[in-house]
């Protein structure tokens, strides 16, 4: 912090100043420390371009993992665009456990309160109105979602990031050590193409990747049951493969998913019995496989410069 306040800080005033910009930054640290702690895995959920359906295999993993037991948190870090809170039909602010100065903040719960929710979108007053932030406003963001929210014990904690590789992702890698990137795609080469610079981006933070997920692979008609290729099929595979990274699985497009979603009422998590919620109950399996709920990813130094 000290280089960022410049060689103005000569004054005793001014130093003192920047001594206290620094133990509130040495204070947040422990914070992140002991919330993290007590998270044994840490999955981001990321993807290299828009309308590939992250947010949506965010929601239903984290759903999914609850479902079957686990204890769970999902934070949604897509600070421009926070779709969880409406996926998961919740509303309420979020609020402080008690009137204590350091006190934690509770996180929201679904899923009959096996689940902790987080999100922007619960701090506004007005949900359509634009978060207009710039960088250092999303890094404090992201830090104070994981230093001051009740998070408590938890298997999983889900995380669900903006497409592209900016600040938001960037701000999980170095806030959240041990975190692992679950890397969504879509079959078309376009898709792909920046796929690619994710994993890339993913290497050069030294942050492991859990696996590829291929979205909307192929379309089954509810009349007929055939399965059309309408972006093609396989590229995630294909990509997966080329990096040597895990494949966790392929999820057909299924109209119930985009009705679920608007509804607050996420489909891939439930039990109907589709190809789509079959294939994606394979992707939660493969997760849990790779990820034991018992057992935490070993933890990394914290780092806290740019890269």
């Amino acid at each position: 912090m000290s280089s960022s306040c410049g060689s103005s800080c000569g004054s005793s005033q001014q130093g003192s100043s920047c001594g206290s910009g620094d133990a509130r930054l040495a204070q947040q640290d422990l914070a992140i420390t002991r919330s993290l702690g007590r998270i044994k895995n840490k999955i981001l959920v990321m993807s290299g371009k828009g309308g590939v359906g992250k947010s949506t295999v965010a929601v239903n993993l984290a759903l999914g993992l609850s479902r079957k037991g686990h204890k769970v948190g999902l934070m949604d870090v897509d600070l421009h665009g926070p779709d969880v809170c409406r996926m998961l039909s919740l509303s309420g602010q979020l609020m402080a456990a008690s009137d204590e100065p350091d006190a934690l903040v509770e996180p929201l719960t679904c899923n009959n309160g096996t689940m902790k929710v987080v999100s922007l979108e619960y701090m506004m007053k007005d949900k359509d109105d634009a978060v207009i932030w710039r960088g250092p406003l999303k890094i404090q963001a992201i830090r104070q979602f994981v230093a001051d929210m009740d998070w408590g014990e938890l298997d999983y904690l889900v995380v669900d990031a903006p497409p592209g590789t900016g600040d938001e992702p960037l701000s999980v890698a170095q806030t959240i050590p041990g975190v692992q990137a679950l890397i969504v795609t879509t079959p078309q080469e376009v898709a792909l193409a920046d796929v690619r610079k994710s994993i890339n981006f993913c290497k050069h933070v030294k942050m492991p990747v859990l696996g590829v997920v291929e979205n909307m692979s192929g379309f089954v008609c509810p009349h007929c049951g055939k399965t059309v290729e309408i972006f093609g099929a396989g590229g995630g595979k294909r990509t997966a493969e080329d990096f040597e990274l895990p494949f966790l699985g392929a999820v057909p497009m299924d109209p119930q998913v985009v009705a679920g979603g608007d509804t607050g009422a996420p489909y891939l998590s439930s039990d109907a019995d589709s190809p789509a919620v079959r294939a994606f109950a394979e992707v939660v399996r493969a997760v849990e496989t790779r990820l034991p709920p018992g057992k935490a990813v070993p933890p990394i130094p914290m780092a806290l410069g740019g890269v």
